[in-house]
């Protein structure tokens, strides 16, 4: 039976009593915009990527003057939003002292972020036969897109609450590449394909890392919950590891050892020495031409 209108709105606000989850005034004066952050994403990439982003430049006698410019717009954008989530805005003045000590950090350290996002950049070129050129890469690979913003959300992570994370889920619903700010993450790291990829906040993972799309690194278990919390749950991926589509790997006791490969659709909940080989033994599969193999009827009407 269908309700009305009028029975339906009034559950509806029941709900809201029940449940909570209203963003009203009061509270979002202390909560990060999405928006905002987001918008500032795009300033960020397009710091580490000057005219890959839609903004060509002139000429190269552009490239200071544009770059002071973005900086300032973007500390202006995201002082807004960490005051917030420091938890006092209209900020006094021992919170907006802090905001701008961790804005002024963070500038500081974008110069070795790009550096560093450079060797994703050189890790995705050798390790990919498809790459044409680094122009290539940087314009059309969802995986440098959401390793960028994952490396410039970890340097806020341990520093303010919320906006790292609305950047890398930013990244995440752009390019399917689920990376938690908190995650671990040397130089040459590269992703191909990349859909379906997790990486956990504790993960920790070493250089010259290459993976491929569907690769999970998970927790073993949640039953725990909160208490969880602060703690490795995430497996450590050593130097010049390897792991093909479809793997998962679990749990922050699980390390795997330098240089080693994990084949495709493995499923690993316990570590394995360096320079190992794991795959996993299917099934055999049979091969036969279709006109030659008699094609028997099957309960569910297809034909074998």
């Amino acid at each position: 039976m269908h309700k009305n209108q009028s029975d339906a709105i009034g559950e509806l606000l029941k709900t809201y009593g029940e449940t909570g989850g209203i963003n009203y005034l009061d509270a979002a004066a202390l909560l990060p915009s999405r928006g905002a952050v987001e918008l500032a994403c795009a300033d960020l990439l397009s710091l580490m990527f000057p005219g890959f982003r839609g903004e060509a430049l002139s000429d190269s006698t552009d490239l200071a003057d544009i770059t002071r410019s973005r900086v300032r717009s973007l500390k202006a954008r995201l002082k807004t939003e960490i005051c917030k989530s420091l938890g006092s805005f209209p900020p006094d003045k021992e919170t907006e002292k802090k905001a701008d000590l961790i804005l002024d950090e963070f500038v500081s350290a974008l110069p070795e972020v790009r550096k560093v996002l450079w060797s994703d950049i050189d890790a995705a070129f050798e390790g990919d036969p498809a790459a044409k050129s680094y122009e290539e890469i940087i314009l059309a690979y969802p995986s440098i897109e959401a390793i960028a913003i994952y490396r410039m959300a970890h340097e806020l992570y341990a520093k303010v609450p919320l906006v790292p994370r609305i950047m890398t889920e930013w990244a995440h619903s752009r390019t399917g590449i689920d990376i938690h700010p908190g995650a671990e993450i040397g130089p040459y790291f590269f992703i191909d394909h990349g859909t379906g990829v997790v990486v956990g906040e504790t993960t920790e993972l070493g250089k010259h890392v290459k993976i491929y799309q569907g690769v999970s690194f998970i927790a073993k278990s949640l039953a725990a919950g909160r208490a969880l919390g602060g703690k490795k749950r995430h497996p450590t991926i050593e130097d010049g590891v390897c792991i093909y589509a479809g793997t998962t790997i679990m749990g922050g006791d699980t390390v795997i050892g330098a240089n080693s490969t994990i084949g495709a659709n493995v499923f690993l909940t316990h570590s394995v020495p360096p320079n190992s080989l794991v795959y996993y033994e299917e099934k055999q599969i049979e091969i036969v031409q279709k006109h030659s193999h008699k094609l028997k009827p099957r309960a569910d009407g297809f034909t074998e």
